[in-house]
Protein backbone atom coordinates (compact mmCIF):
# COMPACT_ATOMS: atom_id res chain seq x y z
CA UNK A 1 0.00 0.00 0.00
CA UNK A 2 2.03 2.63 -1.29
CA UNK A 3 1.09 6.54 -0.50
CA UNK A 4 2.27 9.74 -2.61
CA UNK A 5 4.79 11.67 -0.23
CA UNK A 6 4.02 15.42 1.25
CA UNK A 7 6.48 17.09 3.33
CA UNK A 8 4.46 19.43 5.48
CA UNK A 9 5.44 22.09 8.40
CA UNK A 10 3.38 22.90 11.79
CA UNK A 11 3.68 26.35 12.66
CA UNK A 12 3.47 27.56 16.22
CA UNK A 13 0.36 27.61 18.07
CA UNK A 14 -1.21 29.62 20.19
CA UNK A 15 -3.31 28.70 23.98
CA UNK A 16 -6.82 27.53 22.68
CA UNK A 17 -9.59 25.94 23.88
CA UNK A 18 -11.45 23.14 22.32
CA UNK A 19 -12.87 19.85 22.06
CA UNK A 20 -11.76 16.95 20.26
CA UNK A 21 -12.90 13.21 19.53
CA UNK A 22 -10.16 10.81 18.15
CA UNK A 23 -10.69 7.67 15.37
CA UNK A 24 -11.45 4.16 16.79
CA UNK A 25 -8.95 2.27 18.74
CA UNK A 26 -6.76 0.48 16.06
CA UNK A 27 -6.15 -2.58 18.46
CA UNK A 28 -9.54 -3.07 19.38
CA UNK A 29 -10.50 -2.42 15.40
CA UNK A 30 -8.01 -5.04 14.05
CA UNK A 31 -9.12 -8.16 16.58
CA UNK A 32 -13.20 -7.23 16.57
CA UNK A 33 -12.12 -7.65 11.96
CA UNK A 34 -10.76 -11.09 12.88
CA UNK A 35 -12.72 -12.45 15.40
CA UNK A 36 -16.16 -11.04 13.57
CA UNK A 37 -14.43 -13.27 10.33
CA UNK A 38 -14.27 -16.15 12.47
CA UNK A 39 -17.96 -16.03 14.06
CA UNK A 40 -21.23 -17.45 12.29
CA UNK A 41 -23.62 -14.56 11.66
CA UNK A 42 -23.63 -11.06 11.18
CA UNK A 43 -21.05 -8.60 13.63
CA UNK A 44 -21.68 -5.21 13.28
CA UNK A 45 -19.08 -2.37 14.48
CA UNK A 46 -19.61 1.42 14.81
CA UNK A 47 -16.37 3.85 15.53
CA UNK A 48 -13.90 1.23 13.70
CA UNK A 49 -10.67 2.99 12.58
CA UNK A 50 -10.66 3.51 8.97
CA UNK A 51 -7.31 4.14 8.94
CA UNK A 52 -4.29 2.18 6.39
CA UNK A 53 -3.94 -0.59 9.07
CA UNK A 54 -7.42 -1.53 9.97
CA UNK A 55 -8.40 -1.34 5.91
CA UNK A 56 -5.65 -3.86 5.18
CA UNK A 57 -6.58 -5.99 7.43
CA UNK A 58 -10.24 -5.83 6.64
CA UNK A 59 -9.44 -6.18 2.66
CA UNK A 60 -7.03 -9.51 4.06
CA UNK A 61 -10.13 -11.06 5.24
CA UNK A 62 -12.27 -10.48 2.23
CA UNK A 63 -10.16 -12.42 0.58
CA UNK A 64 -10.17 -15.72 3.11
CA UNK A 65 -13.88 -15.66 2.48
CA UNK A 66 -15.47 -13.53 5.15
CA UNK A 67 -18.02 -10.73 4.06
CA UNK A 68 -16.71 -7.67 5.60
CA UNK A 69 -18.72 -4.28 4.68
CA UNK A 70 -19.49 -0.63 5.54
CA UNK A 71 -22.91 0.77 4.68
CA UNK A 72 -24.18 4.17 3.94
CA UNK A 73 -23.91 5.26 7.94
CA UNK A 74 -20.34 4.46 8.66
CA UNK A 75 -21.51 1.29 10.66
CA UNK A 76 -19.10 -2.10 9.48
CA UNK A 77 -21.27 -5.26 8.81
CA UNK A 78 -19.03 -8.92 8.95
CA UNK A 79 -20.76 -12.12 8.27
CA UNK A 80 -17.83 -14.88 8.69
CA UNK A 81 -16.97 -18.35 8.30
CA UNK A 82 -16.47 -19.67 11.43
CA UNK A 83 -14.02 -20.78 13.37
CA UNK A 84 -11.26 -22.78 10.88
CA UNK A 85 -13.55 -21.71 7.89
CA UNK A 86 -11.95 -19.29 6.29
CA UNK A 87 -10.79 -20.45 2.48
CA UNK A 88 -7.50 -20.39 0.97
CA UNK A 89 -7.01 -16.82 -0.39
CA UNK A 90 -6.19 -16.92 -4.54
CA UNK A 91 -3.55 -13.69 -4.04
CA UNK A 92 -1.15 -13.08 -1.27
CA UNK A 93 -2.09 -10.93 1.31
CA UNK A 94 -0.54 -7.12 1.25
CA UNK A 95 -1.11 -5.93 4.90
CA UNK A 96 0.51 -2.64 3.98
CA UNK A 97 2.18 -1.41 7.13
CA UNK A 98 -0.03 -3.17 9.51
CA UNK A 99 2.19 -4.72 12.38
CA UNK A 100 -1.14 -5.37 14.54
CA UNK A 101 -2.82 -6.91 11.28
CA UNK A 102 -0.27 -9.31 10.39
CA UNK A 103 0.83 -10.93 13.45
CA UNK A 104 -2.72 -11.68 14.19
CA UNK A 105 -3.18 -12.85 11.29
CA UNK A 106 -0.18 -15.64 11.37
CA UNK A 107 -2.44 -16.69 14.61
CA UNK A 108 -5.38 -16.90 12.35
CA UNK A 109 -3.75 -18.90 9.04
CA UNK A 110 -2.06 -21.35 11.48
CA UNK A 111 -5.16 -22.64 12.13
CA UNK A 112 -6.24 -23.43 8.45
CA UNK A 113 -5.14 -26.25 6.35
CA UNK A 114 -3.91 -24.45 3.67
CA UNK A 115 -1.13 -22.12 2.52
CA UNK A 116 -1.57 -18.33 2.76
CA UNK A 117 1.05 -16.04 1.98
CA UNK A 118 1.53 -12.69 3.66
CA UNK A 119 3.58 -9.20 2.43
CA UNK A 120 3.71 -5.53 3.47
CA UNK A 121 5.81 -2.52 2.91
CA UNK A 122 9.28 -1.64 2.79
CA UNK A 123 8.88 -0.81 6.98
CA UNK A 124 6.74 -4.00 8.08
CA UNK A 125 9.14 -6.50 5.96
CA UNK A 126 12.42 -5.05 7.97
CA UNK A 127 10.40 -5.82 11.46
CA UNK A 128 10.81 -9.44 13.19
CA UNK A 129 8.00 -12.22 13.30
CA UNK A 130 10.28 -14.71 14.60
CA UNK A 131 8.80 -13.85 17.77
CA UNK A 132 5.55 -15.04 16.98
CA UNK A 133 6.63 -17.61 14.74
CA UNK A 134 8.19 -19.62 16.70
CA UNK A 135 4.86 -20.74 18.99
CA UNK A 136 2.77 -21.00 16.21
CA UNK A 137 5.59 -23.53 14.67
CA UNK A 138 5.42 -25.47 18.49
CA UNK A 139 1.72 -26.01 17.47
CA UNK A 140 2.62 -27.73 14.30
CA UNK A 141 2.53 -24.57 11.45
CA UNK A 142 5.46 -24.60 9.18
CA UNK A 143 6.66 -21.01 7.87
CA UNK A 144 8.58 -20.32 5.30
CA UNK A 145 10.35 -16.22 5.21
CA UNK A 146 13.30 -14.53 4.45
CA UNK A 147 15.99 -14.62 6.94
CA UNK A 148 14.94 -13.60 10.48
CA UNK A 149 11.49 -14.48 9.74
CA UNK A 150 10.57 -11.36 8.00
CA UNK A 151 7.98 -11.16 5.64
CA UNK A 152 6.96 -11.95 2.76
CA UNK A 153 5.73 -15.05 4.65
CA UNK A 154 4.04 -18.08 3.52
CA UNK A 155 2.38 -19.92 6.44
CA UNK A 156 0.65 -23.55 6.16
CA UNK A 157 -1.87 -24.46 8.85
CA UNK A 158 -1.78 -27.42 11.03
CA UNK A 159 -3.69 -30.19 10.30
CA UNK A 160 -4.75 -31.01 13.13
CA UNK A 161 -2.96 -27.50 15.14
CA UNK A 162 -1.68 -28.63 18.70
CA UNK A 163 -2.72 -26.74 21.75
CA UNK A 164 0.11 -25.03 23.76
CA UNK A 165 1.21 -23.45 26.82
CA UNK A 166 3.63 -20.94 26.18
CA UNK A 167 5.20 -18.69 28.04
CA UNK A 168 5.68 -15.36 26.35
CA UNK A 169 9.30 -14.28 26.28
CA UNK A 170 9.18 -10.36 25.21
CA UNK A 171 6.73 -8.52 26.20
CA UNK A 172 4.38 -8.38 23.32
CA UNK A 173 0.56 -8.39 23.31
CA UNK A 174 0.32 -8.75 18.93
CA UNK A 175 2.30 -12.56 19.95
CA UNK A 176 -0.05 -13.28 23.02
CA UNK A 177 -2.96 -12.67 20.93
CA UNK A 178 -1.73 -14.75 18.10
CA UNK A 179 -1.33 -17.90 20.47
CA UNK A 180 -4.82 -17.81 21.57
CA UNK A 181 -6.12 -16.87 17.92
CA UNK A 182 -4.38 -19.91 17.10
CA UNK A 183 -5.50 -21.80 20.18
CA UNK A 184 -9.14 -21.30 18.65
CA UNK A 185 -8.51 -23.91 16.04
CA UNK A 186 -6.29 -26.65 18.18
CA UNK A 187 -8.35 -28.77 20.38
CA UNK A 188 -8.45 -28.91 24.28
CA UNK A 189 -6.70 -25.75 26.18
CA UNK A 190 -4.12 -23.35 25.15
CA UNK A 191 -2.28 -21.14 27.55
CA UNK A 192 -0.37 -18.32 27.42
CA UNK A 193 1.51 -16.68 30.20
CA UNK A 194 2.50 -13.04 30.55
CA UNK A 195 5.06 -11.95 33.10
CA UNK A 196 4.08 -8.65 33.14
CA UNK A 197 0.74 -6.57 32.48
CA UNK A 198 -0.05 -6.30 28.58
CA UNK A 199 -2.98 -5.04 26.34
CA UNK A 200 -6.26 -7.10 27.74
CA UNK A 201 -8.58 -6.16 24.07
CA UNK A 202 -8.34 -9.52 22.93
CA UNK A 203 -9.33 -10.99 25.93
CA UNK A 204 -12.14 -8.88 26.67
CA UNK A 205 -13.04 -9.37 23.05
CA UNK A 206 -13.02 -13.22 22.74
CA UNK A 207 -14.99 -13.25 25.69
CA UNK A 208 -17.58 -11.08 24.32
CA UNK A 209 -17.38 -13.19 21.39
CA UNK A 210 -18.39 -16.13 23.32
CA UNK A 211 -15.09 -17.69 23.65
CA UNK A 212 -14.06 -20.09 26.81
CA UNK A 213 -11.42 -18.06 28.67
CA UNK A 214 -9.82 -18.58 32.63
CA UNK A 215 -7.40 -15.59 33.33
CA UNK A 216 -5.38 -16.94 36.33
CA UNK A 217 -3.04 -13.67 38.08
CA UNK A 218 -0.18 -14.61 39.62
CA UNK A 219 2.51 -12.20 41.48
CA UNK A 220 4.19 -8.63 39.96
CA UNK A 221 1.39 -8.88 37.14
CA UNK A 222 2.19 -12.53 35.82
CA UNK A 223 -1.03 -13.74 34.09
CA UNK A 224 -1.87 -17.16 32.61
CA UNK A 225 -4.50 -16.85 29.92
CA UNK A 226 -6.01 -19.86 28.92
CA UNK A 227 -8.40 -20.40 25.87
CA UNK A 228 -10.33 -23.89 24.93
CA UNK A 229 -10.23 -24.70 21.15
CA UNK A 230 -13.06 -25.27 18.93
CA UNK A 231 -15.98 -22.64 20.32
CA UNK A 232 -18.98 -22.20 18.44
CA UNK A 233 -18.35 -17.53 18.45
CA UNK A 234 -21.19 -15.60 18.63
CA UNK A 235 -21.89 -12.37 16.66
CA UNK A 236 -22.06 -9.16 18.68
CA UNK A 237 -22.41 -5.43 18.33
CA UNK A 238 -19.22 -3.65 19.33
CA UNK A 239 -18.70 -0.06 19.64
CA UNK A 240 -14.86 1.07 19.30
CA UNK A 241 -13.82 3.49 21.93
CA UNK A 242 -11.50 6.02 20.94
CA UNK A 243 -7.62 5.30 20.65
CA UNK A 244 -5.54 6.21 23.73
CA UNK A 245 -2.40 6.30 21.59
CA UNK A 246 -4.18 8.56 19.42
CA UNK A 247 -5.55 10.56 22.02
CA UNK A 248 -2.38 10.90 23.38
CA UNK A 249 -1.04 13.61 21.01
CA UNK A 250 -4.24 15.71 21.65
CA UNK A 251 -3.73 15.71 25.35
CA UNK A 252 0.45 15.64 25.54
CA UNK A 253 -0.20 19.15 23.04
CA UNK A 254 -2.53 20.68 25.76
CA UNK A 255 -0.86 19.72 28.63
CA UNK A 256 2.47 20.86 27.12
CA UNK A 257 0.75 24.89 26.15
CA UNK A 258 0.41 26.41 29.41
CA UNK A 259 -3.17 28.44 28.84
CA UNK A 260 -4.81 25.58 26.77
CA UNK A 261 -7.77 23.98 27.39
CA UNK A 262 -8.45 20.59 25.45
CA UNK A 263 -11.68 18.29 26.56
CA UNK A 264 -11.39 14.67 23.90
CA UNK A 265 -14.53 12.95 24.36
CA UNK A 266 -14.69 8.89 24.53
CA UNK A 267 -11.01 7.73 24.81
CA UNK A 268 -10.46 4.33 25.98
CA UNK A 269 -8.80 3.78 29.52
CA UNK A 270 -8.02 0.76 29.51
CA UNK A 271 -6.01 0.27 32.59
CA UNK A 272 -2.97 -1.71 30.10
CA UNK A 273 -3.29 1.54 27.95
CA UNK A 274 -3.05 4.38 30.39
CA UNK A 275 0.72 4.71 31.31
CA UNK A 276 1.25 7.83 29.16
CA UNK A 277 -1.33 9.49 30.99
CA UNK A 278 0.18 8.69 34.53
CA UNK A 279 3.40 10.10 33.49
CA UNK A 280 1.70 13.29 32.49
CA UNK A 281 0.43 13.71 36.05
CA UNK A 282 4.06 12.67 37.48
CA UNK A 283 5.22 16.10 35.32
CA UNK A 284 2.27 17.95 36.77
CA UNK A 285 -0.33 17.99 33.97
CA UNK A 286 -3.60 18.98 34.67
CA UNK A 287 -5.71 15.91 33.77
CA UNK A 288 -9.30 15.23 35.21
CA UNK A 289 -11.36 12.14 33.92
CA UNK A 290 -15.41 12.57 33.67
CA UNK A 291 -18.20 10.54 32.33
CA UNK A 292 -16.27 7.11 32.84
CA UNK A 293 -18.45 4.23 31.36
CA UNK A 294 -18.07 0.98 29.41
CA UNK A 295 -18.02 0.73 25.72
CA UNK A 296 -17.28 -2.91 23.69
CA UNK A 297 -16.69 -3.92 27.46
CA UNK A 298 -13.89 -1.47 27.34
CA UNK A 299 -13.83 1.28 30.39
CA UNK A 300 -14.37 5.03 28.78
CA UNK A 301 -14.28 8.43 29.61
CA UNK A 302 -13.89 12.00 28.45
CA UNK A 303 -10.53 13.35 29.13
CA UNK A 304 -9.62 17.06 29.79
CA UNK A 305 -6.28 18.91 30.39
CA UNK A 306 -5.18 22.40 31.20
CA UNK A 307 -1.87 23.43 29.72
CA UNK A 308 1.10 24.29 32.34
CA UNK A 309 4.92 24.37 31.87
CA UNK A 310 5.99 20.47 33.36
CA UNK A 311 8.15 19.09 34.68
CA UNK A 312 11.00 16.23 33.44
CA UNK A 313 10.67 13.03 35.62
CA UNK A 314 12.08 9.44 35.86
CA UNK A 315 9.55 7.54 34.28
CA UNK A 316 9.37 3.69 35.79
CA UNK A 317 10.61 1.73 33.21
CA UNK A 318 7.86 -1.02 34.42
CA UNK A 319 5.50 1.58 32.73
CA UNK A 320 6.68 0.90 29.23
CA UNK A 321 4.41 -1.80 27.78
CA UNK A 322 1.20 0.25 28.87
CA UNK A 323 2.58 3.11 26.93
CA UNK A 324 4.70 1.84 24.60
CA UNK A 325 3.65 3.81 21.30
CA UNK A 326 2.67 6.77 22.98
CA UNK A 327 7.26 7.40 23.70
CA UNK A 328 7.79 9.17 20.70
CA UNK A 329 4.87 11.98 21.73
CA UNK A 330 6.22 11.88 25.48
CA UNK A 331 9.81 12.85 24.14
CA UNK A 332 7.98 15.56 22.14
CA UNK A 333 6.64 16.77 25.29
CA UNK A 334 9.14 15.85 27.63
CA UNK A 335 11.30 18.91 25.33
CA UNK A 336 9.35 21.63 26.87
CA UNK A 337 9.70 20.47 29.97
CA UNK A 338 11.74 21.56 32.95
CA UNK A 339 14.43 19.38 33.12
CA UNK A 340 15.63 16.26 32.04
CA UNK A 341 12.98 13.32 31.54
CA UNK A 342 14.98 9.65 31.55
CA UNK A 343 12.97 7.31 29.62
CA UNK A 344 14.22 3.59 30.01
CA UNK A 345 13.76 -0.01 29.19
CA UNK A 346 12.52 0.93 25.65
CA UNK A 347 14.50 -1.99 23.56
CA UNK A 348 11.19 -2.56 21.97
CA UNK A 349 10.98 0.64 20.11
CA UNK A 350 14.12 -0.33 18.10
CA UNK A 351 11.82 -2.65 16.48
CA UNK A 352 8.29 -0.74 15.55
CA UNK A 353 7.07 0.93 12.11
CA UNK A 354 10.80 2.82 12.27
CA UNK A 355 13.56 2.42 15.41
CA UNK A 356 11.62 4.69 17.17
CA UNK A 357 14.41 5.43 19.40
CA UNK A 358 17.08 6.94 17.12
CA UNK A 359 13.91 8.26 14.98
CA UNK A 360 13.11 10.38 18.30
CA UNK A 361 16.50 11.59 18.72
CA UNK A 362 17.56 12.91 15.42
CA UNK A 363 14.18 14.99 15.19
CA UNK A 364 14.75 16.32 18.39
CA UNK A 365 18.31 17.14 17.87
CA UNK A 366 17.46 18.34 14.29
CA UNK A 367 14.97 21.03 16.28
CA UNK A 368 17.34 22.18 19.08
CA UNK A 369 16.92 19.69 21.72
CA UNK A 370 19.51 18.31 23.46
CA UNK A 371 19.25 14.25 23.58
CA UNK A 372 20.80 11.53 24.71
CA UNK A 373 20.10 8.26 23.23
CA UNK A 374 21.01 5.03 25.05
CA UNK A 375 20.58 1.10 24.17
CA UNK A 376 17.59 1.10 25.32
CA UNK A 377 16.23 4.61 26.70
CA UNK A 378 16.20 8.14 25.69
CA UNK A 379 17.00 11.30 28.21
CA UNK A 380 15.38 14.53 26.88
CA UNK A 381 17.04 17.98 28.40
CA UNK A 382 13.84 20.18 28.53
CA UNK A 383 14.04 23.67 27.93
CA UNK A 384 11.09 25.00 30.16
CA UNK A 385 9.17 26.17 27.57
CA UNK A 386 8.97 26.45 23.51
CA UNK A 387 11.68 24.44 22.08
CA UNK A 388 13.42 26.56 19.09
CA UNK A 389 11.96 23.93 16.03
CA UNK A 390 13.04 24.89 12.94
CA UNK A 391 14.54 21.26 11.47
CA UNK A 392 12.99 18.85 9.23
CA UNK A 393 12.29 15.27 10.50
CA UNK A 394 12.60 12.33 8.57
CA UNK A 395 9.17 10.56 9.08
CA UNK A 396 10.69 6.73 7.23
CA UNK A 397 7.03 5.45 6.92
CA UNK A 398 6.54 5.94 10.80
CA UNK A 399 2.82 7.52 11.81
CA UNK A 400 3.80 8.24 15.26
CA UNK A 401 6.83 9.75 14.77
CA UNK A 402 5.41 12.12 11.87
CA UNK A 403 2.66 13.14 14.52
CA UNK A 404 5.10 13.34 17.33
CA UNK A 405 6.64 16.57 15.45
CA UNK A 406 3.66 17.96 14.11
CA UNK A 407 3.12 18.64 17.53
CA UNK A 408 6.66 19.68 18.22
CA UNK A 409 5.74 22.10 15.76
CA UNK A 410 2.88 23.70 17.16
CA UNK A 411 4.98 23.85 20.76
CA UNK A 412 7.92 25.26 19.46
CA UNK A 413 9.21 28.47 18.46
CA UNK A 414 9.92 28.31 14.57
CA UNK A 415 7.83 25.12 13.54
CA UNK A 416 8.95 21.91 12.81
CA UNK A 417 8.18 19.85 9.43
CA UNK A 418 7.94 16.15 8.51
CA UNK A 419 8.78 14.96 5.00
CA UNK A 420 5.66 12.70 4.85
CA UNK A 421 2.44 13.54 6.23
CA UNK A 422 1.03 10.72 4.19
CA UNK A 423 2.39 8.20 7.03
CA UNK A 424 -0.42 9.48 9.17
CA UNK A 425 -2.98 8.00 7.78
CA UNK A 426 -2.27 4.20 8.97
CA UNK A 427 -3.85 5.21 12.22
CA UNK A 428 -5.06 8.87 12.27
CA UNK A 429 -6.79 9.96 9.04
CA UNK A 430 -7.25 13.84 9.51
CA UNK A 431 -4.75 14.23 12.13
CA UNK A 432 -4.19 17.60 10.74
CA UNK A 433 -7.62 18.66 9.69
CA UNK A 434 -8.58 17.97 13.37
CA UNK A 435 -5.72 20.13 14.77
CA UNK A 436 -6.72 22.97 12.57
CA UNK A 437 -10.71 22.99 14.28
CA UNK A 438 -8.50 23.59 17.61
CA UNK A 439 -6.14 26.91 15.50
CA UNK A 440 -3.18 24.79 14.19
CA UNK A 441 -1.80 25.94 11.18
CA UNK A 442 -0.16 23.72 8.48
CA UNK A 443 1.81 24.38 5.36
CA UNK A 444 3.93 23.04 2.53
CA UNK A 445 7.77 22.67 3.28
CA UNK A 446 9.65 23.01 0.55
CA UNK A 447 13.39 23.67 2.55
Amino acid sequence: MNHPTRAVIARPLAPFTGTARVPGDKSISHRTLILGALTVGETTVEGLLEGDDVLATASALRLMGAHVERDACGVWRINGCGVSGLKEADDVLDLGNAGTGVRLLCGVAAGHPFTTFLSGDRSLSRRPMGRVIEPLEEMGARFLGRSGGRLPLAVTGGDPLLPLHHELRVPSAQVKSAVLLAGLHAPGTTTVVERTPLRDHTERLLRAFGASLEIVPGENGRRSISIAGHPELVPVDVHVPGDPSSAAFLVGLGAALPGATLTVRHVGINPTRTGFFETLKDMGANLTFTDCREMAGEPVADITVEGTVLKGIEVPAERAPSMIDEYPVLAVIAATAEGPTVMRGLGELRVKESDRLASAAAGLEANGVRVDEERTGLVVHGVAGRPPGGGCVTVDLDHRIAMAFLVMGLLSRDGVAIDDAGAMDTSFPGFTRLLEGLGAEFGEWTG
